[in-house]
């Protein structure tokens, strides 16, 4: 009932996840990134427990097979459950449970691990890993819209997220579809309309004297 596509640029910084599912608000509880370490899903019957396991193991110095393997070995009902881990220079593993829905399975790719569920076929895996774009939040749209083009799940898509790290605690892009009926085609006009404020929300965290101003027509300009 989701994929998700996670790939790292090493040259800007930045680690980040797509994921989208016939299940509601799926990046609440599946995706997760943090800064300096990498990116992480959490799928198929969800446990959220397993996104920060997997990042606190990154965080401590494993390599993503040994992530995996530890979080694995701890993890109650583990064969219920599809995880994916991708650290910051971009190397990734994936895994899937004996008890994973459908038509399941992972790709690893170029910089970018892909894994789903309940999948109108494993060719879905093969677009999400082959994606292209300018820029990592528009490799990793590309590789949702390529794997919804090619079929996506075995039902309809009614959620989507984007969730990317780079040089500070939180992350800097966080945008979701919680419900909608064509989660990925919004999710894009979300990024296109955040796209050209990203760096400015950034600036007003860390110094708000150098922000761009803003404000609502009429009234004064803040920070």
């Amino acid at each position: 009932m989701t994929f998700s596509l996670l790939a790292a640029d090493p040259a800007t910084g930045e680690v980040g996840i797509a994921i989208a599912s016939s299940s509601p608000a799926v990046a609440a509880r599946c995706a997760y990134v943090r800064a300096g370490v990498g990116a992480a899903a959490t799928q198929n019957v969800t446990d959220p427990r397993l996104g920060p396991a997997l990042l606190d193991a990154l965080a401590r110095g494993d390599g993503p097979d040994a992530a995996l393997a530890a979080v694995r070995a701890a993890a109650p009902h583990a064969e219920h459950r599809q995880l994916a881990v991708l650290d910051a220079t971009g190397r990734g593993a994936a895994w899937s449970g004996a008890r994973a829905l459908g038509v399941h399975g992972e790709r690893i790719g170029d910089g970018c691990v892909a894994a789903g569920n309940l999948l109108a076929g494993e060719h879905v895996l093969d677009a999400l890993v082959g994606a292209a774009g300018d820029g990592l939040a528009d490799r990793l749209l590309a590789g949702l819209r390529a794997a919804a083009a090619a079929g996506g799940e075995a039902g309809p898509l009614v959620s989507a997220g984007l969730l990317i790290a780079q040089h500070v605690a939180w992350p800097v892009v966080d945008l979701r579809v919680d419900r909608g009926d064509d989660p990925v085609g919004e999710l894009c006009e979300l990024w296109q309309l955040y796209a050209p404020q990203r760096e400015d929300y950034v600036t007003r965290a860390l110094d708000p004297g150098r922000a761009p101003a803003y404000g609502v027509p009429g009234e004064e300009a803040i920070r």
